[in-house]
């Protein structure tokens, strides 16, 4: 068995036990918008995937410019110090999934085996299953325990089962 460092695991940790993050998208003009996207992973593609709406601004944003920012973080407890979070940004090009490709089907079902209770919206033709190719991120796991990755540590935390 290949040993794993700890700051890997911490972030597949992060990344299955939170189910929601920011998305940082680029509008027309150049301004940043941030909106709110629940995501799964689809370790065959090794991308995150997103369902969205092609009314929504990010989803407009996202078909203008494909580069994109995610951060996940742990939920905040009461009473506990917010600065030290574990938290990584991931940085990655977003794009739009063929319906009923095999490479949908497979974000389809990783994302509905999160998110059961979106398979109604599945069927809705305004919305679209995005893969997200994360291409480098900022893990920080606490205090002194930030990092750079690159996208091959990157694809191997994606790509493992839980």
């Amino acid at each position: 068995m290949r040993h794993e460092p700890r700051l890997s695991k911490a972030l597949r940790a992060l990344l299955q036990t939170q189910r929601v993050a920011a998305l940082g998208t680029l509008s027309g003009d150049g301004s940043a918008f941030v909106s709110m996207v629940p995501f799964a992973i689809e370790p065959e593609l090794g991308s995150i995937v997103i369902h969205v709406s092609g009314l929504a601004a990010h989803s407009q944003n996202m078909q203008n410019a494909a580069q994109v920012s995610l951060l996940v973080m742990q939920a905040e407890v009461a009473g506990e110090p917010v600065h030290a979070l574990p938290r990584v940004t991931l940085q990655g090009q977003a794009m739009v999934l063929e319906t009923g490709s095999t490479d949908w089907s497979r974000a389809r079902n990783a994302y509905l085996a999160r998110f059961p209770e979106a398979e109604p919206m599945t069927a809705l033709g305004d919305f679209r299953f995005m893969a997200i190719t994360v291409q480098a991120a900022r893990q920080v796991a606490g205090f002194g325990a930030a990092r750079s990755i690159d996208a091959e540590e990157l694809m191997q935390v994606l790509r493992q089962p839980e």
